[in-house]
């Protein structure tokens, strides 16, 4: 790890301008991404800039026009364990307590589980090409070991994939990110948020230079009734998903009158189709409509040499997941979903 100075921002404006100083300088909260990245001089920061002792941006609060909004210092545990976000937004809590371990989840912040990088193999190899680090020097993962790598959304200059488990509930929520910056505050649909690599895989979002995310907006629905989180992985715990799917329905007389599909492990952000949610509108919910809202969801999926056969798995997800969803008591360990 490189030398570093170290300052304590005591508000959102004065974070902005530390920031702002010098391009290499990098905001720290929980930490949980950032140090493993200049451990392995993936990142190096002139400055790091802790934002712990910001106020009024560690809170979990019910606004008036119904929504919530999630602190971006609010840590990963106090949000999944929250009353209302287990009572409102079931999803969202189940996506959380999905990812990483017990001791990161209460580490990590919401803030920054949006922010956090890919964890290809080859990004993390200093020694190896990445595009993510040096733009144009090649991408190791192509021809490589590309087993956990995208089969949706991917480019011929990136095939990494987004690794956040809360971020796929986010997006199937429609939540909105709260950011301020040098010109002000705005908001950014999460939809919007992420980006796909494309020409330019080394920028993984939309925020702009020098600005902070405060807080992220959950809309008043949220999908309370019928709605299950199922990640796939090649161990129970402590494992990034090979494919991870989000589901929210509502259900009026046998009938679905809105879904809610997303899933994570397959491209470089939050993977949702609203062609697939629209073709399950008014349709029954069965086995045979979710497969062929998957087959939308998955339609130009192409896969590499190791990695192939999760096109298949992430199919098979979509449909198990979205059974599970009829019934949310069937997530319980040892349930099986009715077919």
């Amino acid at each position: 790890m490189n030398n570093f100075s170290y300052q304590k921002a005591i508000d959102v404006n004065n974070a902005i301008s530390i920031i702002n100083e010098n391009a290499d300088n990098k905001i720290i909260a929980g930490g949980t991404n950032l140090i493993d990245l200049m451990k392995y001089f993936v990142t190096e920061a002139e400055t790091v800039v802790d934002i712990n002792k910001i106020p009024n941006i560690d809170k979990l609060e019910e606004l008036p026009n119904g929504s919530v909004r999630l602190g971006a210092l609010k840590s990963n545990a106090d949000t999944a364990y929250h009353p209302v976000i287990e009572e409102r937004y079931p999803l969202l809590s189940k996506a959380i307590l999905a990812g990483a371990s017990a001791q990161i989840r209460n580490m990590a912040t919401n803030g920054g589980n949006l922010l956090q990088r890919t964890r290809c193999y080859y990004f993390y190899d200093i020694h190896t090409p990445c595009n993510k680090r040096e733009p144009g020097s090649g991408c190791s993962a192509i021809n490589g070991y590309n087993r956990i790598h995208a089969i949706l959304g991917h480019s011929e200059n990136c095939i990494a994939v987004f690794p956040s488990d809360m971020c796929v509930a986010l997006a199937a929520l429609d939540a909105v990110v709260n950011i301020s910056g040098p010109d002000g505050d705005r908001n950014v649909e999460f939809s919007d948020f992420h980006r796909l690599p494309g020409d330019t895989p080394q920028i993984d979002n939309n925020l702009k230079v020098g600005e902070i995310i405060t807080g992220i907006d959950l809309p008043k629905k949220g999908f309370s009734e019928n709605y299950s989180y199922l990640k796939l992985r090649d161990r129970s715990s402590y494992s990034f998903a090979l494919v991870s799917v989000a589901t929210g329905l509502d259900l009026e007389n046998g009938l679905i009158k809105e879904a809610r599909i997303a899933m994570g492990g397959v491209s470089h952000k939050p993977w949702r189709v609203k062609e697939a949610e629209e073709f399950l509108k008014k349709k029954e919910p069965i086995a045979d409509n979710f497969a062929a809202a998957a087959d939308l969801i998955l339609n130009g999926a192409v896969g590499y040499e190791h990695n192939s056969f999760k096109i298949n798995l992430a199919k098979k997800a979509i449909v198990r997941n979205c059974l599970m969803s009829l019934n949310p008591k069937s997530q319980r360990p040892g349930a099986k979903p009715s077919l």
